[in-house]
């Protein structure tokens, strides 16, 4: 016993040569603040949570329902419950392990009396955790079970970002519809005019010939809008989980976002990145299964007791029955596999290696992301603004020939002509105010979902 006391003792001097470690993030800071514009503003669409964003109250209950039935953020819960139960047992682990034991036998020879003995015992096996090798298992765990959290946050943010995507898109469809409705019924004034035009004499019939071409085109492609508007309607019912869901929506001009879309602190917007979190926790995992590949190489330390009652001569009445007690510490040190734990620390340490590798990718995806995000609005931002004053000269022209029409040569055509190109400004200005509400959609997205 005392041999064993001197073996636990030298144990605990060498588990203060740092076997087990605390993982620590790798020094990153001046690789990541290269990939963002720093700036002081506290206010940034990063802290922003969905609803203070999303202000539309249609659209925030598309996305609660989305939220409540989406299949892949339901087995995302379910993951987070698996990772809950491994870090439960790998915390059971550090307890002792108890069992119980029955035992009875009865003999009868032919012409000697029957014998009857038995024994109930109790014992207990613990394994004490010099070396880390139970707490590098705890961690990984952990790791695991935040890489989990990781996991769902990026589930939930993308399914809020596409919810939110296909809602404006129909906004947008609509909208466009209502343009091309109107432009239907000038092709049908132009045909007309035109016909009238060639009766008198005026035109060709090779100009009435391409004005019904036109007006052909124009209605096949209204057919083919409002079937992309059904079949949207159909995949976003689809997506919130709930069939035949009926998509009330506004109107693609009513919608408004924070002014300011800044994107904040570099280092702080990362760790709103679940993506990147993730990358990290699975790092963090991997630094653990090391330690753990590091402790093999260090013998066992178990602890073993066994407490019973037993009657184990068998004699009825005359021989009454006794406790019994042992206890046993054992050290197992790995000898023979020795190269099968130095090539587990090899494979371990090269794991290790290829998750940093990944970690860094990911803040350069983050960053090319959100850069990315944030050109498209301001670009369609200023796209907008262009085409906002090209919509109201265009409107100037058509009130300018309508006026005309009446005091001069200037005829029926040249208004409709006119009105045309008003309403296709009208409907690039459509596009622009849709590729500006992607780029906010997307600097959600990319800036990792906003407070949650």
């Amino acid at each position: 016993m005392n041999r064993f006391i001197i073996i636990l003792l030298a144990s605990f001097v060498l588990s203060s040569c740092h076997i087990y470690r605390n993982y620590q993030q790798p020094e990153l800071k001046t690789f990541v603040d290269s990939l963002y514009t720093e700036t002081t503003d506290s206010v940034s669409i990063a802290s922003l949570s969905w609803t203070e964003l999303f202000q539309d109250s249609l659209l925030q209950k598309l996305i609660n329902d989305g939220l409540a039935n989406n299949t892949d953020l339901g087995i995302a819960h379910l993951r987070i419950d698996e990772a809950k139960a491994m870090l439960l047992s790998s915390k059971l682990s550090f307890l002792p392990s108890l069992s119980l034991g029955a035992q009875g036998n009865w003999q009868k020879s032919e012409g000697q009396k029957s014998s009857t003995s038995y024994n109930i015992a109790t014992s207990a096996d613990w394994e004490i955790d010099i070396f880390g090798k139970l707490r590098n298992a705890k961690q990984e765990s952990k790791a695991i079970l935040e890489q989990s959290k990781a996991y769902e946050q990026a589930v939930q943010t993308q399914l809020i970002a596409t919810i939110a995507n296909s809602y404006y898109s129909l906004l947008m469809l609509d909208k466009q519809l209502e343009i091309g409705e109107k432009t239907a019924l000038l092709w049908g004034e132009n045909l007309r005019a035109q016909k009238e035009l060639k009766a008198a004499g005026l035109a060709t019939e090779i100009a009435v010939t391409q004005a019904e071409s036109n007006k052909l085109s124009l209605d096949a492609s209204l057919v083919a809008l409002r079937q992309q508007i059904k079949e949207l309607e159909n995949s976003l019912s689809a997506l919130i989980g709930i069939p035949g869901y009926e998509v009330k929506r506004t109107d693609i001009e009513k919608q408004y976002f924070p002014e300011e879309l800044n994107t904040g602190v570099s280092v702080r917007l990362l760790q709103n990145r679940p993506d990147v979190k993730q990358k990290e926790m699975e790092l963090a995992a991997c630094f653990y299964v090391t330690n753990q590949a590091r402790a093999s190489f260090y013998p066992s330390i178990t602890l073993g007791g066994k407490a019973g009652w037993s009657d184990a001569l068998g004699e009825v009445v005359t021989n009454p029955a006794e406790w019994l007690f042992s206890a046993i510490g054992s050290v197992v040190q790995p000898l023979f596999n020795r190269g099968q734990n130095i090539a587990n620390l090899k494979v371990a340490k090269a794991r290790e290696e290829a998750a940093l590798l990944s970690f860094r990718q990911s803040l350069l995806d983050a960053g090319t992301e959100v850069n990315n995000a944030l050109v498209q609005y301001q670009s369609a931002n200023s796209r907008y603004d262009i085409h906002s004053r090209q919509v109201e000269t265009l409107r100037k022209v058509v009130d300018d020939t309508k006026m005309m029409m009446q005091h001069s040569s200037v005829n029926y055509l040249d208004v409709l002509t006119a009105q045309q190109s008003m309403l296709q400004a009208e409907m690039d200005l459509v596009s622009d105010r849709f590729d500006e509400i992607q780029g906010v959609i997307n600097l959600y997205h990319a800036l990792g979902g906003g407070v949650r």
